[in-house]
């Protein structure tokens, strides 16, 4: 068993979340036992995760969206209420890390991403853009096929099939206008998590391919190297639950 306390300002202080101005508060949302011996991690903190984490006993669910977003109405009722609840019922903490989670440069979703890919020398290239330049270029199809075996999704393609990838970017979730920034960049394909309608024009007008990923499939390597992480250090059990989403 560990102290909640001191998992909590490890985190913390590990991915330095007072650089930050998020969406959202990052680290311990909301207090459950003082004491921790099993974590899930998940993506997001929905009902059907908050469920599946107390069936599986877990003290602790560490996400990477949590709950208590900027501009959202504050009080704990109907879905939010609900939540919290189960979360109370079961006496399980909810740590949750947004920004500080993609930035990080080894735990991070952008880095962890990178990894899955193949590109372990991505790196970061301006705020949460990760990019890498390749010794040999990639075919669409290639990095297509590179995307789907990491994430076991494939992505929606925008852009020339017949682009020869030198120089590709990314950042995780739902940084699908940041397309502007890599191209200006000068990188030749962008993968990111969701697309919206105005990114198909600005792929074809930039002349960059885009790879959209999937918002959920692209994030969901954070949690579980900031989740192993923790088990190796504070000698916990951890175990992540997936829950398919095809955003």
């Amino acid at each position: 068993m560990a102290r909640l306390q001191d998992i909590v300002a490890y985190c913390n202080q590990t991915l330095d979340v007072d650089s930050f101005d998020d969406y959202c508060p990052n680290g311990l949302q909301v207090e459950g036992s003082a004491e921790v011996g099993s974590i899930v991690s998940g993506v997001t903190a929905s009902q059907a995760l908050v469920d599946a984490a107390a069936d599986a006993g877990a003290d602790l669910l560490l996400v990477h969206h949590g709950y208590f977003w900027r501009g959202e109405p504050a009080p704990l009722v109907g879905m939010k209420g609900r939540r919290v609840r189960a979360l109370l019922g079961a006496d399980m903490s909810l740590l949750a890390y947004h920004l500080p989670l993609d930035a990080h440069p080894e735990l991070g979703n952008n880095r962890q991403l990178g990894l899955r890919l193949g590109f372990d020398a991505g790196a970061p290239v301006d705020g949460l853009l990760w990019g890498v330049d390749l010794p040999l270029p990639l075919t669409v199809a290639e990095l297509a096929g590179r995307v789907e075996s990491g994430l076991q999704r494939p992505p929606l393609v925008i852009g020339s099939a017949a682009a020869r990838l030198q120089r590709v970017a990314w950042c995780t979730g739902a940084a699908q206008g940041m397309i502007v920034q890599a191209a200006a960049a000068g990188f030749d394909a962008f993968v990111s998590g969701e697309i919206s309608e105005q990114t198909v024009h600005e792929a074809n007008e930039l002349g960059i391919v885009y790879f959209s990923a999937g918002h959920h499939a692209t994030e969901r390597f954070g949690v579980q190297s900031l989740g192993a992480a923790l088990a190796d250090r504070f000698g916990v059990r951890h175990s992540f639950i997936d829950l398919d989403n095809p955003v």
